[in-house]
This record gives structure tokens, C-alpha cells and sequence, in this order.
């Protein structure tokens, strides 16, 4: 997507201290509901309901890839990993925000279990391109896990460790994936309603998600 902004072709994180000042709440109306699954996009969400934040390169194609999944409640695009409070998609892509393009991922964990919602991120995208993903290039397309349970945080660390000799054996560099907890991230801001189930509004619009074509390892029995 970064043609729109020439700007956004930053290689290096922005310092806290250069960040886009931002504002006190959004310049734009969030939808409520997803048009895909018909669900919240902020809740409330059944009980047991856990979330996930991924960032793996443009959100559009990315959100695409877990609606689809069996189990997931809902899901949202949007800006988190930044300095910027409730930035715009414009501010984002001048990477003058720190933010990067995020989707937050809902799921009910009897259904859908996270290593299932892990194994769709990692097989998805090539987590070893540092701060662009394929031709979108710039530090809101970096790859990303924030967490919300200590198992999430668990299994992000241990899927990444058992992804990176395949990887390796397939020609791939280090995985450059960033994994913290959610509260480290810092807040998940919902993006622009055009942007909420993009390729369901328009099934024809830019994707630009491609994996590396190496499989995670499944578990014994899988």
C-alpha cells in the first residue's frame, strides 16, 4: 500500500521524543459490527473469548487470513506498537507514529487453539524482512505478536523457535518478528471504517500477503 505515501518508506524506528503528537480520541467513526461475521468488532465477546494482536505486513490481506478461521469470534485492523495516541491511516504510513499495522484477532480457545491462531501467522507472511513485508516497505509493515495471556506469550516464543530451522533449511534468514505483551505494545487504536474488512467490500483490492511457502511444525498426531 505505501505507494500512496512516499514518505513511508522509513527503514528506522522514529524516537519517542519525534513521535506525531496525536490527539485525545478517534478523528473518525469506528464501525460496530464486523460485515463478514456479524460479531462486536469491540465486544463484549462471549466469556473465554481470547484476543491476539499480529502484525504481518498490510492489515487488509492479513485480517482476511483469520476471519476465515474456524473459532474466531471476530477480528479488527488497526495502529499499536507506537507512540502516537489514536493516529490516522495517513500519520501511520508516514512512520512518524511507531505504530505498525495491526490485526486483533478474537477467538474462542475451545474451538481455535493458539499455537492453530500462531500457525495461520507464521505460515502467512515471511517474518524474516525486518520492517516491510514483501514490496510494502516501511516500519508499520513489520511482523508482530503482542500477547494477552502468559500461554499466548508462552507459545508465540516456542512456535517461533520451532519455525526458524525450517526456515533456515529453506534458505530463510533470522526471524525478525517482535513479541511482546500487550500492555508493553501499548493501546490497540481501531483503524478507519474503509479499512475494517477491506477485501470483503472489495474482494478485488490489494492483498500483498505471501508466505514463504515453509510449513510449522504440527504436533504429533496432528
Amino acid at each position: 500500500m505505501n505507494w500512496l505515501f512516499g514518505s513511508a518508506l522509513r527503514s528506522t524506528m522514529v524516537a519517542p521524543d519525534r513521535a506525531l503528537a496525536g490527539r485525545d480520541g478517534y478523528a473518525y467513526t469506528v464501525p460496530e459490527t464486523h460485515t463478514v461475521l456479524g460479531t462486536p468488532l469491540a465486544g463484549p465477546w462471549p466469556a473465554g473469548t481470547r484476543v491476539l494482536y499480529v502484525a504481518m505486513g498490510c492489515f487488509w490481506g492479513a485480517e482476511r487470513a483469520f476471519w476465515q478461521l474456524p473459532g474466531v469470534v471476530t477480528t479488527a485492523v488497526g495502529y499499536q506498537g507506537g507512540y502516537t495516541p489514536f493516529p490516522t491511516y495517513e500519520e501511520t504510513c508516514t512512520g512518524l507514529t511507531g505504530h505498525t499495522e495491526m490485526v486483533l484477532v478474537a477467538y474462542d480457545p475451545t474451538v481455535l487453539s493458539d499455537d492453530d491462531v500462531l500457525r495461520t501467522f507464521w505460515e502467512s507472511h515471511d517474518p524474516t524482512q525486518g520492517y516491510r513485508q514483501g514490496n510494502d516497505v516501511g516500519t508499520q509493515y513489520r511482523s508482530a505478536i503482542y500477547t494477552t495471556t502468559p500461554e499466548q506469550a508462552e507459545a508465540a516464543i516456542r512456535t517461533r523457535d520451532e519455525y526458524q530451522p525450517r526456515l533456515t533449511r529453506s534458505g530463510f534468514g533470522d526471524i525478525t518478528t517482535e513479541i511482546r505483551t500487550a500492555d508493553e505494545a501499548g493501546p490497540f487504536f481501531y483503524a478507519e471504517g474503509y479499512h475494517q474488512q477491506y477485501l470483503d467490500k472489495n474482494p478485488n483490492g490489494y492483498c500483498g500477503l505471501g508466505g514463504t511457502g515453509v510449513s510449522c511444525p504440527r504436533p504429533t498426531g496432528a
